[in-house]
């Protein structure tokens, strides 16, 4: 079978796509699931820890054993993957909802490993897909995640407004088609043979590399960035800034995911100086995460979350070009490591967050604090958590000024 270039890049969108859905689908309904289930905030955040560490847990393993894996069988085994764990996601809840969140858990992981293996795969084999400017198609390949998690929003927040609450699971259920149809592509294609290090020969090596720490930091505060953002700013403008559901998920969850995809789109057609643009990034983040937290004013809360998707489109992505393009002999070893930092990062910091909404609520001298603010404890902590989101944009400073310093441009 040979390979047919267009499907195959096509195939990989849909993959994208498909885990923009897994990995904004669950901030959408926080509080449906609260309200429904019982559920708290730290079991919310704790969501998304499992969702990153199950695709931690895979970036690792293919760290160490991506020579002893099939990776086109691997790659087609992913839609089904997918598959199984939306349908447990949806339908545990439904069908026994006194296991609501343990269904959830279960649906989560087995998605996100798929997703994990996505992450390692996806970008070398797009990567591998002949082109005039491999950086820019990488981040083309990103912005489809960020439209994707664009359509996820609106279509997630309109179909909940039109359909209630109670029917959350019929919109999984509906996703079910991207995965599917994901999966014909890659049966319909030869896979691109991406480079793969043999065995772990050379992992020795690329870890004595500084230029390589320096790279997964960078993605690990970069996905902290990101993700931080992505899965709190719907919770956070409404019971934060007391902004309706809709109109909140719309102009300020569904901004972000613009302001990220336009940031990425922007970079795959005219970008260039990686290393800057992820510098001036992480200064504009940590000013929007700074003036989400203090801010009273609704509309400051709503352009600061959606301007920090602009401010941190490239921290992730481009984070992964630096360290590909120096380390390109690395194959998916690079791959697996660089998204082993960024799903740490994307793990850690939105937990940490959940921890400090539901502080606010059991600690007295903080609900004591609220009181004499004006603000009830849930409003604090979660402004409180926004200020814990601040320090790692600001952490990404010196790292990114260091690459940027010894930069070794194409």
């Amino acid at each position: 079978m040979k390979t047919n270039y267009k499907r195959l890049k096509l195939a990989c969108y849909m993959v994208n796509v498909t885990m923009a859905f897994a990995g904004n689908i669950s901030p959408i309904l926080f509080l449906t699931i609260r309200s429904l289930y019982g559920v708290s905030y730290s079991l919310l955040g704790l969501l998304v820890v499992i969702n990153f560490a199950t695709q931690l847990t895979v970036d690792l393993i293919f760290s160490f054993f991506s020579h002893k894996f099939n990776i086109p069988a691997v790659v087609r085994t992913m839609p089904f993957l997918t598959v199984i764990g939306f349908l447990i996601f949806a339908l545990v809840p439904t069908l026994a909802p006194q296991y609501a969140y343990v269904g959830i858990a279960i649906g989560t992981v087995i998605s996100s490993a798929a997703a994990g293996l996505a992450e390692v795969l996806i970008s070398p084999i797009v990567a591998s897909i002949p082109s005039d400017d491999p950086d820019r198609q990488m981040s083309g390949l990103h912005a489809v995640y960020a439209w994707g998690a664009v359509g996820v929003v609106i279509l997630g927040t309109l179909f909940l407004l039109a359909f209630g609450k109670q029917n959350w699971y019929i919109l999984v259920l509906l996703f079910l088609l991207i995965p599917i149809i994901s999966a014909v592509l890659f049966f319909s294609t030869n896979i691109t043979c991406v480079h793969n290090a043999e065995k772990s020969s050379g992992i020795g090596s690329l870890l004595k590399k500084p230029a390589l720490w320096a790279s997964v930091v960078g993605i690990f505060l970069g996905g902290a960035t990101e993700v931080t953002m992505a899965q709190w700013s719907s919770t956070y403008l409404e019971n934060a800034l007391g902004i309706d559901k809709v109109w909140g998920d719309v102009f300020g969850v569904a901004m972000f995911s613009v302001t990220l995809g336009l940031g990425r789109t922007l970079y795959a057609k005219i970008g260039k100086n990686i290393t800057r643009v992820l510098l001036f990034g992480a200064i504009g983040a940590a000013a929007c995460y700074f003036a989400a937290a203090v801010s009273d004013i609704a509309i400051v809360g709503l352009v600061a979350c959606a301007l920090t998707g602009l401010c941190a489109s490239m921290m992730w992505p481009g984070s992964l070009v630096i360290a590909t393009d120096r380390f390109a002999a690395g194959g998916v070893v690079v791959f697996a490591l660089m998204a082993a930092g960024g799903d740490m990062g994307a793990a850690i910091v939105p937990q940490l967050v959940g921890v400090a909404a539901d502080s606010a609520v059991q600690i007295p001298a903080l609900q004591e604090l609220a009181v004499s603010l004006s603000l009830t404890p849930d409003q604090l902590g979660l402004k409180i958590g926004m200020l814990i989101g601040m320090l790692f944009p600001l952490a990404a400073v010196p790292v990114y000024y260091m690459l940027h310093k010894h930069r070794i441009e194409k």
